[in-house]
């Protein structure tokens, strides 16, 4: 059967040389239906990119043609970076004048111009990441335009009069793009909704919703279907046992407004050591391939978390009822059930379906108060669940001690933490507590995690996995350099290795958290893929995420094919080759949805900042530089989890100058320098509540 893969294995294997269509007919040796198959499948693999079309009309695969496919990272001053999708590469640069018009997230095809400096022109974007874009309506004699607010965006987009939607000069807008530039075609875009200027943090949040183009509601046919299964909830298949866990002790530990419950856990002593029993809602249950809800969760991708609402990725009747592992109730769960010995070697693990009732819904902070603070009221509260806390806790010291000593990074970095009032307006931006009930939770998942991704690549059956490659050489450079300023690093040439080492060793000293977010600030970014090459961050061989399946798709993934695996025992050739087309494309969505939420959720921090510092212009404070550039100081406050930007230009007593190799900014006359961990103190100059900026002054 003619399909894409014997395309790419002809290519591979028959030929050196890009050929014209009726030749790969010929020497495929193909009849008229199946040469009428290969224009459609040539068709597809075109818009894929996975084959390319030169200009004299020969077809070649887009690996042996010195090109690269990958998603574009777009910089405010006009380059940017391609992310390649093949795993295991490194990042390409791409100048401002190559960027073919690409925008930040759009998946892109390019030609690599020099292997040696990593250096890429984008030729084709294969998929755009936005459809909609906000901006300042600017209407002048030569016609309208719309500025996109989105710095990264090369472009203006022109806007016919008969689609300006009343819009006048100044206003904001939200576009919906009609026409992407080409060499023969400026860009282009109608008016769909005229935005009024935010006058409270809550009008803030709406923006940025509209802004990032997030779903304010689910689709009536969605939403239907999601009701449905609330009033009359489906049978498992007959095929499938679900084992019976609701006579063990069973909690779930979140936070205390966490309102979506997918991971329960449940502890006893065995004869070795531990065994411990992970319980993760099973969503795959309710929400099979290619429904309405199915669909619509891979659309969104993921979940996204503001200070005042949740954008979910399943309706509320899924991921706060049905899905949810609430207390007191019966719910259906899949588990992973592991086995470790005293020094946490995980010896066995088993995966089966299973229907749980959690005893308690604890909270961080309860578990906390009985396991470090022995809080005597809040021990007498939970006395039944006294011992299986303390097991918790001894399980994850030894599993953590154990993740450690293998080379994992150590990261404990505080986060913001936004306290609305009753208006929603925020009245403190504080670092989140991190205690030690959120480490059990983390080992336990972690754990979980590796078990079902060792589980089902030591089959061979294809999956999504959980990859963080090793920093890119260039940057790592840069950071070591500063790193050796403030780390015991014994004079010895460092490596990506040696950050494990160099964590530790900075372990409870001032400048802990400024290596820490320097360190994780050169780390590529963990991502979804196809193909395994492990995760650097955690020093892990094989990772997958199986553990969040209510607020992201991959998880959901994953769940589907380990059940494959246990109710059909053998996954047929053609199963695999299906998973084998289908899963890279779901790796690139799910890990561009995730950054597209990222940044609506940084942008939704940056914003409460500034609206928490609007009337502070004038008030000093103490700050510890965090960030320095040629361009100035990023500084966060120490009274409040805030960071603002002291501009060069604001240092008025001094010239100063970058050294990018001490990473200093020095004063020409005075010889006052600055560096990366002082304290310094600073003034409150502007607060720029449409930019989302803070600015300060010395």
């Amino acid at each position: 059967m003619l399909t894409k893969e014997t395309i790419l294995a002809f290519f591979r294997e028959k030929t050196s040389r890009p050929l014209p269509f009726k030749d790969i007919a010929h020497h495929m040796g193909l009849s008229k239906p199946e040469t009428r198959s290969l224009k459609r499948l040539l068709r597809e693999m075109l818009r894929d990119g996975e084959i390319i079309l030169n200009r004299k009309g020969m077809y070649g695969p887009a690996e042996e043609m010195n090109l690269v496919r990958g998603y574009f990272e777009a910089h405010r001053d006009g380059y940017g970076f391609i992310l390649p999708e093949k795993p295991g590469e490194r990042d390409f640069f791409v100048p401002p004048q190559k960027t073919g018009g690409a925008m930040k997230g759009d998946r892109v095809m390019a030609s690599v111009e020099s292997w040696k400096k990593r250096e890429a022109r984008i030729i084709r974007v294969l998929e755009r990441a936005s459809q909609r874009i906000m901006g300042t309506m600017e209407i002048t004699r030569s016609g309208s335009f719309i500025k996109p607010k989105e710095r990264t965006a090369p472009f203006d987009l022109y806007v016919a009069q008969k689609d300006r939607k009343n819009a006048r000069n100044g206003d904001l807008v939200i576009a919906e793009i009609t026409a992407y530039p080409t060499d023969k075609r400026p860009s282009a875009a109608r008016v769909v909704k005229v935005v009024e200027k935010p006058q409270s943090p809550a009008d803030e949040v709406e923006l940025i919703i509209d802004e990032f183009s997030l779903p304010r509601r689910f689709p009536k046919h969605v939403s239907d279907a999601a009701k449905l299964l609330a009033a009359s909830p489906p049978a498992g298949p007959r095929h499938e046992r679900r084992k019976d866990l609701r006579q063990i002790n069973t909690v779930t530990i979140d936070g205390e407004r966490a309102k979506d419950f997918d991971d329960a856990v449940s502890i006893q002593r065995s004869g070795q050591g531990f065994r411990l029993w992970v319980h993760i809602a099973d969503v795959g249950h309710f929400v099979p391939w290619d429904s309405p809800l199915d669909r619509e969760a891979c659309s969104r991708g993921t979940s996204v978390y503001f200070p005042d609402r949740v954008i979910p990725m399943l309706p509320k009747e899924l991921s706060e009822d049905l899905c949810s592992l609430r207390p007191n109730v019966d719910r259906l769960a899949f588990t992973v059930e592991m086995e470790f010995d005293h020094s946490g070697r995980r010896i066995s693990e088993r995966f089966y379906p299973s229907l749980i009732n959690s005893n308690e819904r604890m909270t961080y902070t309860a578990v906390s108060r009985i396991l470090v603070d022995k809080d005597a009221e809040e021990i007498r509260r939970y006395t039944n669940l006294q011992t299986d806390f303390e097991l918790m806790g001894k399980l994850c010291s030894i599993l953590r001690s154990r993740r450690l000593g293998r080379g994992s990074l150590d990261f404990d970095l505080p986060e913001p933490e936004v306290l609305l009032d009753l208006q929603g307006v925020p009245e403190a931006i504080i670092r989140a507590e991190r205690n030690f009930a959120h480490m059990i939770i983390e080992e336990f998942m972690i754990a979980a995690n590796e078990a079902v991704a060792e589980h089902i690549e030591r089959l061979g059956i294809p999956s999504l996995y959980r990859i963080h490659e090793e920093p890119d050489p260039m940057k790592l450079e840069d950071v070591l350099r500063v790193v050796k300023q403030f780390a015991r690093t014994g004079g010895k040439p460092l490596t990506a290795k040696d950050f494990a080492g160099i964590l530790k060793s900075i372990k409870d000293t001032p400048h802990e958290e400024i290596i820490n977010y320097i360190v994780l600030r050169s780390l590529k970014q963990a991502r979804y893929s196809a193909t395994n090459v492990g995760h650097f961050g955690l020093a892990s061989g094989s990772y997958t995420h199986f553990t969040s399946p209510i607020r992201r798709y991959p998880d959901l993934i994953v769940h589907r094919i380990l059940r494959e695996i246990l109710t059909k025992k053998v996954i047929s050739d053609q199963r695999k080759k299906e998973l084998e087309t289908l899963l890279p494309d779901i790796a690139f969505s799910s890990s561009r949805r995730e950054r597209l939420a990222d940044d609506a959720e940084n942008a939704v921090i940056r914003a409460m900042r500034a609206w928490f510092m609007k009337d502070k212009i004038g008030d000093t404070f103490e700050g510890k530089i965090v960030g320095i550039s040629a361009y100035g100081l990023k500084i966060r406050l120490n009274d409040w989890y805030v960071e603002g930007f002291l501009h060069v230009s604001y240092m008025t007593d001094d010239f100063y100058q970058y050294n990018d190799r001490t990473m200093r900014l020095y004063g020409r006359h005075s010889g006052r320098s600055f560096k990366i961990g002082q304290e310094v103190t600073v003034r409150v100059d502007k607060v720029d509540l449409e930019e989302r900026e803070i600015v300060f002054g010395l």
